[in-house]
């Protein structure tokens, strides 16, 4: 059996094998030419959703920015690895609502997330083709993100996780454990992307996501009254101050018990982004 794969003829055979895929590139490239990835950027804004801002307004975005890698795995079907910082942040200054004016909150947090998401080409997308360059697409998947909410008093920046506004931690309020700033969720969207030659793509997308947090805003449950937080030289405390600050705007009401969030409902963000990639391509000789 040795002997056949040592016959001329084979030798012969394999030869020009090699010889095909060394010097017929250029006669065949559009059939070895294969897209195996793209290297992008993504740049935009992003908006909270939640009990500072339940309207749904988009009034105040802010900043996005991420940077991404995405798989091929055919003409319609692409895995991505997303990480993206933004900022988020509300006042309830905006609202016309009577109550949530005169609640007075506000919060802004840096956000940092990494997201997995799955893109669906509607049609079929092929890099270089003069007729398969633009499909809408349709992203979804799961992200973790970080953030640490922050508002100002006087001034001064006070991150707002710590001051434990809601009573979390304290004996008073034993079921409400502090909240953790790290969480996850679910992303879905659309969007649509142009191949403008061989090696670039640009898009368009827009990313709703659905949180697994209701602390965002650090605003979820209800008040606690200033008497949870121990006095400092006989004046209120700064977490006393933060957890109501409708004193500036008449007569307090964060009477202990009373409605200062909506914990039934977790808070969401949204992106809307421009996105431009490198194209990563590679050949394989095809007989």
């Amino acid at each position: 059996m040795q002997r056949l794969f040592l016959y001329p003829g084979y030798i012969v055979f394999g030869l020009i094998i090699t010889a095909a895929c060394l010097f017929s590139r250029k006669a065949v490239a559009q059939n070895e030419l294969q897209y195996v990835g793209e290297l992008g950027i993504s740049l935009g804004g992003a908006h909270y959703f939640g009990e500072l801002n339940t309207r749904g307004a988009i009034n105040r975005p802010k900043p996005s920015v991420g940077l991404y890698y995405r798989k091929y795995m055919n003409d319609y079907i692409g895995i991505r690895a997303h990480g993206r910082f933004m900022q988020l942040g509300y006042s309830d200054v905006y609202n016309t609502n009577e109550f949530q004016n005169r609640r007075n909150l506000s919060f802004n947090t840096n956000l940092w997330e990494l997201a997995l998401q799955g893109d669906f080409n509607f049609f079929r997308f092929e890099p270089g083709s003069l007729y398969e360059r633009f499909s809408p697409y349709l992203p979804g998947g799961p992200s973790i993100f970080y953030f640490n909410p922050y508002t100002y008093l006087g001034g001064v920046k006070y991150y707002l996780q710590p001051m434990r506004t809601e009573g979390q931690g304290t004996s008073l309020y034993p079921g409400r454990k502090p909240y953790s700033l790290v969480s996850y969720a679910w992303l879905i969207g659309g969007g649509f992307k142009y191949n403008i030659s061989r090696r670039v793509n640009v898009g368009l997308e827009a990313l709703y996501r659905f949180t697994q947090s209701d602390y965002l805003d650090d605003v979820s449950t209800t008040y606690v009254g200033a008497a949870v937080f121990p006095t400092v030289e006989g004046q209120p405390s700064v977490a006393a101050q933060l957890q109501d600050r409708s004193g500036v705007k008449g007569t307090p009401i964060g009477v202990a018990g009373r409605q200062r969030g909506n914990s039934r409902d977790k808070d969401q963000f949204v992106t809307l982004e421009l996105t431009i990639s490198i194209l990563f391509t590679s050949y394989n000789c095809k007989f």
